[in-house]
């Protein structure tokens, strides 16, 4: 397996020619600003130099290469295996309500007795990551490790895109699958934020979007907390997730981030699914409990310290976390690689959600957390 990473900026252009490395067995990943999705430009020129490899991507609220965080560019993965197969598929995902139908639709393209992983990336604005992810979970074999985010925007929230051998379009999903068993692929997943408030019970929703807490407008409950920052909604928002227990007796929480609000009907809409039901507990920012949270999630990826193999490692984090670590971004990035081998190759992106295996192996949607998948190939 030989891993190496290129930029491109408007400025310099790419940073060096192309590796020839185009084939079957080639995974080709970019994470690019958002202003690159439209029309022909540097992403076509990646897609032109690796006709025959596997390319997909996103765009993002910031491109990771190593410890650096960047905006304006497009930072390109390039990963030749030696012996693992690879396999790609893609789907449209017209409206939310048919997210969970798109992933089964793209796990079960790729589902076969030898798959270890799926890595998936999705438009984040008109997609429902969770059922996403439960579908994607669904159709593929009990134990494959899917990952993946969701496309970013910036702090916009306008539009976004998802890249494949098409190009970059909206409302499109794209996964990679590995098989093999020379393919070793790791995850960790960590937030950092703190509960505070009561816990409330979600007494309105349809899929994701919330209507209302304890019997209250959703809309009018959340800016009371949020005071005068109620005014940047749905930006300031990403300061203030909320903690989703789907049940009084469950006792693990993800996490949700509001991607929209609903002056007229009072509601917000998530990333993910809020079931009625469910519980609900605001949280907020500490700085050095996020760094934590990234190094921990570091920490939880099982690898072989001893193996001289290069690793991949591509690391998703929120957007949300970038706004709160401000100046202080790349520590997470930093701290990621400082539990990692020495010769690790990282890139990623701030994302809209994150969807990860959990330690219990449910597959979920997760927001304002730093998700890692490490990709390894065994020497023969």
């Amino acid at each position: 397996m030989e891993v190496t990473t290129i930029e491109y900026t408007a400025e310099r252009g790419w940073s060096e020619p192309f590796p020839e490395w185009d084939s079957p067995q080639t995974l080709v990943i970019a994470f690019g600003a958002p202003e690159f999705g439209g029309g022909p430009g540097p992403l076509r020129e990646l897609l032109d130099a690796y006709r025959e490899s596997h390319v997909l991507g996103c765009s993002t609220a910031g491109e990771i290469s190593g410890d650096q965080v960047s905006d304006g560019s497009i930072v390109a993965a390039i990963c030749r295996f030696d012996e693992a197969t690879l396999r790609s598929a893609s789907a449209r995902c017209e409206t939310p309500e048919d997210s969970f139908d798109t992933g089964q639709r793209i796990g079960a393209d790729l589902a076969a007795d030898d798959l270890r992983a799926v890595f998936v990336l999705s438009d984040g604005l008109g997609v429902n990551g969770s059922e996403l992810a439960r579908g994607l979970a669904a159709a593929v074999p009990d134990g494959v490790a899917v990952t993946g985010g969701l496309a970013g925007d910036g702090n916009r929230f306008e539009a976004t895109w998802v890249l494949g051998q098409d190009g970059p379009v909206p409302l499109a999903v794209s996964a990679i699958a590995f098989y093999g068993d020379r393919v070793d692929v790791g995850v960790g997943c960590q937030g950092g934020w703190d509960p505070f408030g009561p816990e409330r019970l979600v007494t309105a929703s349809r899929g994701n979007v919330l209507h209302t807490l304890d019997g209250r407008p959703a809309l009018s409950l959340y800016k009371e907390y949020l005071g005068d920052l109620a005014s940047g909604l749905p930006a300031t928002a990403l300061l203030f997730p909320l903690a989703l227990r789907r049940s009084s007796d469950d006792e693990t929480t993800v996490t949700r981030t509001i991607l929209a609000i609903d002056e007229d009907e009072e509601s917000l809409t998530f990333a993910g699914d809020i079931p009625e039901g469910s519980y609900v507990q605001l949280m907020r920012a500490n700085v050095e409990r996020l760094v934590t949270g990234a190094e921990r999630a570091a920490a939880e990826v099982v690898v072989d310290a001893a193996s001289a193999s290069p690793l991949l490692s591509i690391g998703i984090s929120c957007v949300g976390r970038r706004l709160v670590l401000g100046e202080r971004t790349e520590e997470e990035l930093e701290a990621v690689l400082t539990e990692l081998p020495p010769q690790t190759t990282q890139v990623g992106f701030y994302s809209y959600g994150e969807i990860s295996s959990l330690i219990s192996g449910r597959c979920d949607l997760h927001n304002q957390s730093m998700t890692l998948t490490t990709i390894r190939e065994r020497a023969a």
